[in-house]
């Protein structure tokens, strides 16, 4: 593979050749000899289509706190919050430049691997431990909207009372979709054949978005209590007391909760560990394209994520809550299917969350074997009975996770790419205190700066007993 920056292509320095040897050992750059088979990173040729692959990432990029971003930017304001998205697409789209700058300069691509390459098995070790931590958390906030969220959606079209059924149990009914369309969904082999779930995930969210929009323009400016969900909650005889009474959107404002909004939306493109995996599989794989493949995704999340804010924030204003699903009539069908439709959407983005896990977990405790169906097998069942058991019987679970996610998420993001930029790209090519190098070192201490502040409104927090929005 040729590398696309032209100061890296066939020019590094006489000490860099161990770099050459590297890359020549995990990717093959030349045909193989007469009869013999080729020689491709993990034993496999890349065959997943732009496409599919944007699919893919873009499924890893969107999470559970879509629900949550029309909250945000009623704490923000509409053009602070979009700035403030723009800003934060722009910061993800240049870690995974550096992500893949990284890969191309020593010819690997996958994370734990360059883990090692720059800090030796202790740096492998603790990328895998960080990888597995996020992506399990992850899976964790995804398998307990299915807990607590299916439960409703199947009793409201059955007519059924979920306290009387053992089967609409959420715990029940975890343990029934992980069984029949997480674990066979994360047997695959490769990660490029989950495109087309992956393509009807988005397009699951795509009708939640369509949905927004539409009930915005349904409801206009009156939305009245009897609108909502909260008809069942009002007394007999209230008035008429519009939430959003006074149909005026704050473009920037800036309040207490502004201050728990603001590391959630920072967290909103996290898909790094994704990032190599799907480049492992890309057809005619190189760093433009795959940046292209990146930048796509980045984008078109950057406008689902800012549509469903802009027409959820304008539909209730002020009064929209930290889940805006939760704003909508129970009885309205049309909602009724869009919950339908996120809870599917969550349920086949679990198993994309998974890759990464059991390949960070093959490259720390198997490393160099080969492909072994018995160990792909055994890695998911284990992955999916754990975090079932978690979701099931550990209560606090948001809260560990929430820990786990404030530490990780920056430092997938963030810390990691910056470091191994710093440490892997040779001197020779880019001094240190070459504009290249200290850009990274500012990103990194930027994500130092995101964890320390996440980590203390998440104590505080704690400290005041009060619950804030959650999400991927």
């Amino acid at each position: 593979m040729e590398l696309q920056d032209p100061k890296m292509n066939g020019a590094l320095p006489s000490d860099a050749v161990g770099y050459r040897q590297e890359r020549e050992g995990f990717l093959a750059s030349r045909g193989p000899a007469p009869g013999s088979k080729p020689v491709q990173f993990m034993d496999f040729e890349g065959k997943t289509s732009f496409g599919m692959s944007v699919f893919n990432l873009s499924n890893a990029i969107m999470g559970s706190g879509i629900l949550g971003l029309a909250y945000a930017m009623a704490h923000t304001g509409v053009i602070f919050f979009l700035a403030l998205l723009l800003c934060i697409a722009l910061l993800s789209s240049y870690s995974i430049h550096l992500l893949l700058t990284c890969a191309g300069i020593v010819g690997i691509r996958a994370y734990e691997q360059l883990g090692q390459r720059a800090f030796g098995p202790a740096g492998k070790v603790v990328v895998a431990a960080v990888i597995c931590l996020h992506n399990v958390g992850a899976m964790s906030s995804y398998l307990f909207i299915i807990k607590s969220e299916l439960p409703l959606v199947i009793s409201a079209f059955l007519y059924m009372d979920p306290a009387e059924d053992w089967f609409l149990e959420g715990s029940h009914l975890i343990i029934i979709v992980s069984v029949l369309i997480i674990l066979p969904l994360a047997l695959m082999k490769h990660l490029g054949y989950l495109g087309y779930t992956s393509g009807l995930s988005l397009t699951c969210m795509l009708f939640f978005l369509v949905s927004v929009i539409y009930k915005k323009f349904e409801f206009g400016c009156a939305v009245g209590r009897n609108e909502t969900a909260m008809e069942s909650e009002a007394p007999v005889g209230l008035p008429n007391q519009g939430l959003n009474s006074s149909c005026e959107a704050q473009m920037f404002t800036v309040d207490s909760q502004m201050s728990y909004t603001v590391p959630i939306m920072a967290f909103a493109f996290v898909c790094h560990p994704e990032v190599l995996p799907i480049y492992t599989e890309l057809c005619r794989p190189s760093q433009r394209r795959m940046q292209a493949v990146a930048n796509v995704s980045i984008g078109s999340m950057f406008c689902m994520y800012g549509l469903t804010a802009t027409f959820g924030y304008l539909t209730f204003y002020s009064s929209v809550e930290a889940e805006m699903l939760h704003m909508y009539s129970r009885k309205d069908p049309l909602i009724l299917c869009v919950r339908l439709a996120v809870l599917l959407a969550v349920t086949l983005t679990v198993p994309v969350v998974l890759f990464p896990i059991r390949r960070a977990l093959q490259q720390l405790l198997f490393p160099g074997k080969a492909f072994s169906w018995l160990r792909h097998v055994a890695i998911a069942l284990i992955l999916l009975v754990l975090v079932n058991v978690l979701v099931i019987y550990v209560p606090t679970i948001r809260d560990i996770f929430g820990v786990i996610g404030s530490t990780s998420a920056p430092s997938l993001i963030f810390i990691l790419p910056s470091i191994f930029y710093l440490r892997i790209v040779p001197s020779e090519v880019e001094p240190f205190l070459s504009w290249p190098k200290i850009r990274a070192l500012c990103f990194g201490v930027l994500g130092v700066l995101f964890m320390a502040v996440s980590l203390g409104f998440m104590f505080a927090n704690w400290a005041t007993g009060q619950s804030r929005m959650s999400g991927h």
